[in-house]
């Protein structure tokens, strides 16, 4: 038996702001059904491939919640290449099925709007988003709740690493708000300013949004990493097409 001294803290492998590249899969416990993974290949067998998501080591920083609170808990509680199975209760993750978000009305009123509706559409009414579930006998079926909700939610995790270096933090960060590969932002530092400069290449000044993600990555780097930053300035590079010349020999 161990005894624990009044004096002594349990040590806990990780902790609130580390930053952890991981791989993850998630899916519903009683289907099976992948709601989100990190595995490209897995996503394509699977058919739930998104061709904006970028796939491969995720970044979380713990706190941040940017994965279900539940299981970054206890991703806290594991170590570096841990693999592990967490099951989210229902409460903890999409909710209980409630019975009071399953809605009536009447199917003339869509009608009379000029909307044609079939089981299964999602609507939004009065900003609320729901599913058609029956339509029968004049009237529409609408339930409300998550279609996820009263789900048992498994995610299968490996932490592969905790990032220290300050650059691999900032490469990560940068590439999970840009959305765009690490390998592809360049990156200066100017420790003497406290200045960070990031070069983004010209074949993604076009994507959408950019701007928003550029402004939430700049208010995490100042949040994350301010110490050691004051400046944030982002540089866009276009380069000239390359040409090549042939003569025509007759």
């Amino acid at each position: 038996m161990i005894k624990l001294l009044a004096n002594e803290a349990i040590s806990v492998p990780f902790s609130r702001g580390d930053f952890l590249l991981i791989e993850y899969t998630v899916r519903v416990k009683d289907t099976g059904t992948i709601i989100d993974t990190t595995d490209l290949e897995l996503a394509k067998r699977e058919n739930v491939y998104d061709p904006n998501k970028l796939y491969g080591q995720a970044l979380i920083v713990l706190g941040k919640n940017w994965l279900n609170p539940y299981v970054e808990e206890e991703i806290a509680k594991m170590s570096e290449n841990e693999e592990k199975e967490i099951e989210v209760p229902p409460e903890k993750a999409f909710g209980l099925r409630d019975p009071n978000k399953v809605k009536v009305f009447s199917l003339r009123d869509f009608q009379r709007r000029g909307y044609e509706i079939s089981v299964g559409d999602a609507v939004e009414i009065g900003g609320m988003r729901g599913i058609v579930r029956q339509i029968s006998g004049g009237r529409v079926v609408i339930d409300f709740n998550h279609p996820l909700a009263g789900k048992v939610i498994v995610y299968k995790v490996r932490v592969v690493k905790k990032l220290e270096d300050f650059q691999e933090k900032v490469r990560a960060l940068a590439s999970r708000h840009l959305n765009i590969p690490a390998s592809d932002i360049g990156l200066t530092y100017i420790p003497e300013e406290k200045k960070l400069l990031l070069q983004i290449s010209g074949k993604y000044i076009t994507r959408e949004n950019l701007g928003y993600a550029k402004l939430t990555l700049a208010a995490d780097v100042f949040e994350l990493l301010g110490d050691n930053v004051d400046k944030l300035v982002y540089q866009e590079e276009v380069s000239k097409p390359s040409t090549q010349s042939s003569k025509t020999q007759k």
